[in-house]
């Protein structure tokens, strides 16, 4: 009888164990840093709102009240806070993807190319062209 009891209490012992290893995995993961966050931000906006938006007028550059519309509208319909959005466009402006002028935005200008094509153009692909050094 000695062996049942310890054997129960081992197995207790070892869920007990399991159950507190999930526990600290769960209060360690950490929410993305802030490098991570914008990244994502101007990831969402450039496939969502920007190219599209682009694409679907076929010009390089597109008004302030364009990109609201479109904005408002991806913003209903898939649940994204205007405000991450509206963070992704002043990222994507800093990093120089997006070139704002007096009544408009443009795209830079290495991306051109893929707007004849009417290619769908992912953040990653954005990336690489505009630092690419040709």
């Amino acid at each position: 009888m000695t062996n049942l009891s310890y054997h129960l209490e081992s197995e207790d012992k070892m869920t007990l164990i399991r159950s507190t290893a999930k526990i600290k995995r769960h209060l360690n993961e950490k929410k993305k840093g802030k490098y991570a966050t914008s990244t994502e931000n101007r990831r969402l906006l450039w496939e969502y709102v920007i190219w599209p938006l682009i694409l679907k007028h076929n010009r390089s550059n597109f008004s302030p009240k364009e990109y609201h519309k479109l904005r408002d509208k991806i913003s209903i319909e898939r649940n994204i806070p205007i405000s991450k959005m509206t963070g992704g466009m002043i990222s994507l402006l800093v990093k120089g993807i997006l070139v704002q002028d007096k009544k408009c935005y443009s795209v830079h200008y290495k991306l051109i190319p893929y707007l004849r094509k009417r290619v769908h153009l992912d953040y990653g692909t954005v990336l690489r062209e505009i630092s690419a050094k040709k």
